[in-house]
């Protein structure tokens, strides 16, 4: 529905919502997402009277983790305490301003078919894409195994130029959106990941949270 509102139903118009579609048919909720897209909700929240605010909390997981959770929301009265009490609860998670910890990107995952062919990293860079890495099944459960799959980082307003010179011509798009990558990482115990584990599972879980970015390999 967020995809819907902010580009449009038609998955031939953005590739955030041919991402989403993709996604929705690995994972066998196609026909649930046809529904969302379809819907009578979905034409209510594109009427221009209609605004979707999207709201960004920063703060921190146990052990100093910093995380950032993205949240679009039509009633931000409702959705802003309940995620402040989730920082609460977690045990010794809290708010805090941590933007300066993260790089603000463009974030464009796809993967060919042919493993052994880079077709499409000269056009993505070409088109804007400022570094690229090659990822693998075992990186992304999103790349399918014996597939070349690849990471494209862009500016944030080079994301929609980027997005369809990596996809049409060899490149099947699986994620295509703006995102935060943690600048450095806090060394972890795997009693403290467990930790940190939980309290982003916590958040993650709340039905109006997006995205959840942490500093944490």
């Amino acid at each position: 529905m967020v995809a819907a509102k902010l580009g449009g139903a038609d998955p031939a118009g953005t590739a955030r919502l041919a991402a989403v579609i993709e996604k929705a048919r690995k994972t066998k909720r196609l026909a649930r997402c046809d529904r969302a897209r379809q819907s009578k909700r979905v034409r209510v929240l594109a009427a221009k009277s209609w605004s979707l605010e999207q709201l960004v909390f920063e703060g921190y997981a146990p052990h100093k983790v910093p995380v950032i959770v993205e949240v679009p929301t039509d009633n931000k009265n409702r959705t802003a305490p309940e995620i402040r009490v989730l920082f609460k609860r977690g045990q010794l998670g809290a708010p805090g301003s941590n933007k300066f910890l993260f790089d603000h990107v463009g974030l464009v995952e796809a993967h060919h078919p042919d493993a052994e062919r880079g077709c499409g990293k000269r056009a993505a860079i070409e088109a804007g894409a400022q570094d690229l890495f090659f990822l693998t099944n075992a990186d992304d459960a999103e790349i399918p195994e014996e597939t070349r799959g690849a990471r494209f980082i862009t500016a944030p307003t080079d994301l929609h130029a980027v997005s369809p010179m990596a996809g049409p011509e060899c490149w099947t798009i699986v994620t295509s959106e703006l995102g935060y990558i943690a600048k450095t990482f806090p060394e972890l115990s795997e009693e403290d990941r467990e930790q940190v584990g939980e309290f982003l599972q916590a958040v993650e879980d709340h039905d109006d949270v997006h995205r959840v970015w942490a500093a944490i390999r």
